[in-house]
C-alpha cells in the first residue's frame, strides 16, 4: 500500500484548489485498506485513552465538504474505537434564536474539546465565510450593528471575520486544544453520481433534497471561498489537509492516518506515574485487599 503521511495533504502554501486531485490511488485493494484503517483507529483509540489519563490537551476536528462529501460516514468509521467518552460530534446546522442572540463563534466555542477529549465537528465555524459568503443575506439575520443590508456587507467585514476565526484558534490553541481541519475534496461528477444514488436507492432517498440542487448550481462560488478561506487560515497551530474524497474509503484511511501522524507529533503526552508515596505503599495496599477476600 502506498505510504500516507499528513504531510502529503497539509496546506503550507496558498493553494488552488481546481488543480488539486479528488482522487488519490493508494495502489492497495479496498479490502486491504480496511485492514489499515482498523489498525490506525486501534491506535487512535489506544491514543485517546493515553490523553484522557494526561489530561493536558484536547483535540479538535474540523470537517468541511461539500454536499455528499461523505462527513457522516467518515466520523463513523473513523472514530468506531473510541471509547465513547472520549469523543463528541457537533453537526452545526442553521442557526436557532438563542444561538443567533450571540456571536457567531459563540455556539462553537462552547462545543469545544474537554481536556482529555475529541470533538468533531460535523461543518463548522467556517460556514460563516462559506455559507453566507454564496448567500450573504443570511447575515443579516445575525442584527450586526452596521449591517442594515447586503450592500452593508464590504470586503472588510470579511477579512475581519478571518482574522477573528484565526484569533480564536489561535487562542484555544494555546490553552491545549489541538486543531486539524479537513476538507473533503468531491470533484463536481462525483457528487453528481452521489445524488443520483440517493434517488435511485429506496434506502438512500431521505438523504435527497431538492435543496441539493439549487446549491449544486453555486459550485464555482462555493470552491472560490473555500480556497480563500483555506488559504486564510492554515496556520501551524491550526493546519488545514486537503483530503482526495471521491473514493470515500481511502478519504477515511487519509484523514484517520493523519489525525495520529499529527497527534504523535506530541511526544509530552504520556499516562500520568504513580505518586512515588503510593508506590512505596504497594505491597500494604495489596495486603489489604487480599485479606479482604
Amino acid at each position: 500500500m502506498k505510504t500516507i503521511r499528513s504531510e502529503h495533504f497539509k496546506i503550507s502554501a496558498p493553494v488552488k484548489l481546481s488543480e488539486v486531485p479528488t482522487f488519490y490511488n493508494v495502489e492497495t485493494s479496498e479490502k486491504k485498506k480496511e485492514k489499515e484503517l482498523q489498525k490506525v483507529r486501534e491506535k487512535l483509540s489506544k491514543l485517546q485513552d493515553k490523553m484522557y489519563a494526561h489530561n493536558r490537551y484536547g483535540v479538535l476536528i474540523c470537517l468541511q465538504g461539500m454536499d455528499t462529501a461523505g462527513k457522516d460516514s467518515l466520523i463513523r468509521e473513523v472514530f468506531k474505537e473510541f471509547n465513547a467518552r472520549g469523543v463528541v460530534v457537533h453537526s452545526f446546522k442553521t442557526p436557532n434564536s438563542t444561538e443567533l442572540e450571540h456571536d457567531y463563534l459563540w455556539r462553537h466555542y462552547v462545543a469545544l474539546p474537554e481536556k482529555g477529549k475529541f470533538s468533531v465537528f460535523n461543518r463548522t465555524h467556517y460556514e460563516n465565510v462559506l455559507v453566507t459568503r454564496v448567500h450573504p443575506e443570511y447575515i443579516l439575520n445575525e442584527n450586526i450593528p452596521g449591517i442594515e443590508k447586503v450592500e452593508d456587507i464590504t470586503p472588510e467585514f470579511w477579512e475581519n471575520r478571518f482574522e477573528s476565526i484565526n484569533a480564536f484558534e489561535k487562542h484555544v490553541s494555546l490553552n491545549g486544544v489541538i486543531i486539524l481541519k479537513f476538507f473533503l475534496h468531491l470533484s463536481k461528477e462525483e457528487q453528481r453520481q452521489r445524488l443520483l444514488r440517493r434517488l435511485e436507492t429506496e434506502k438512500q432517498n431521505w438523504k435527497f433534497s431538492p435543496g441539493d440542487l439549487k446549491e449544486r448550481a453555486l459550485w464555482d462560488q462555493y470552491l472560490q471561498w473555500y480556497e480563500e478561506a483555506i488559504n486564510q487560515t492554515s496556520k501551524p497551530h491550526a493546519p488545514w489537509f486537503v483530503v482526495p474524497a471521491d473514493n470515500k474509503e481511502t478519504a477515511r484511511f487519509i484523514v484517520a492516518k493523519t489525525i495520529l501522524d499529527e497527534l504523535e507529533k506530541y511526544t509530552d503526552i504520556k499516562e500520568p506515574e504513580m505518586d512515588d508515596k503510593i508506590r512505596e505503599n504497594i505491597a500494604l495496599y495489596r495486603e489489604f485487599l487480599s485479606k479482604e477476600k
